[in-house]
């Protein structure tokens, strides 16, 4: 990997995380601090166009990991890890607080590497029945969609129209959803989607579900 030795004079940009950027030039460099000359701000976007929450069953080892960080680079606005029946990852209180620290810290990596100037929030592990209450209002313009191998689900892709302003996407972890799980989740207004024929890996289901919608 190539290490880039940044010398006074040289440009960079700066971004907060809130949107938009900070053309920059480094003034100085000391052993322990660096002095940048900071310009007007940029207000350049370059979120996806429409709005979407993943809310995923953690997939276990480093697989949450590489999926926080595809999703970030693809535009994803939050990120809910949930604990489900059929999850292998389970985390206690200061455990769950560790990861999701981690977790976050990829997804500044991610968008310092791909330009993204949003950070995209990992939100606090929560289980299914806890995640749900705290969604807001539903709006007209928004999906509540869970993954789903039930028969009579909807394409994705039929559901991803040029009105669709905001969407809530739930995906199982490897073992998918349970059906008290899903049941849950449909008497409360999420719809069953389904990506194709094909049985994908939980973190790949998600993170096609995401390209599909936020295009």
């Amino acid at each position: 990997m190539q290490v880039l030795r940044l010398q006074p004079g040289d440009a960079l940009t700066l971004f907060d995380g809130e949107g938009g950027e900070y053309p920059a030039t480094v003034a100085r460099m000391g052993r322990s601090e660096v002095v940048v000359e900071v310009s007007a701000h940029d207000p350049v976007e370059r979120t996806a166009s429409r709005v979407v929450h993943l809310a995923v069953g953690m997939p276990a080892n480093d697989r949450m990991d590489w999926l926080v960080e595809k999703a970030t680079e693809l535009g994803v606005a939050s990120i809910q890890p949930l604990h489900t029946a059929h999850g292998v990852l389970r985390l206690n209180s200061e455990r769950a607080d560790k990861k999701v620290a981690h977790w976050q810290a990829i997804a500044v990596s991610a968008c310092e590497q791909c330009g993204q100037n949003r950070v995209p929030l990992i939100h606090p592990v929560r289980s299914l029945a806890e995640w749900l209450p705290t969604l807001p209002q539903d709006t007209p313009d928004e999906l509540r969609g869970v993954l789903s191998l039930a028969p009579g689900t909807r394409a994705c892709a039929e559901v991803a129209n040029d009105a669709l302003r905001r969407a809530y996407m739930l995906s199982g972890p490897e073992g998918g959803l349970s059906a008290q799980e899903e049941a849950l989740a449909l008497s409360v207004g999420f719809v069953p989607l389904t990506l194709g024929n094909r049985i994908l890996r939980a973190e790949t289901a998600a993170l096609a579900a995401l390209v599909i919608l936020a295009t």
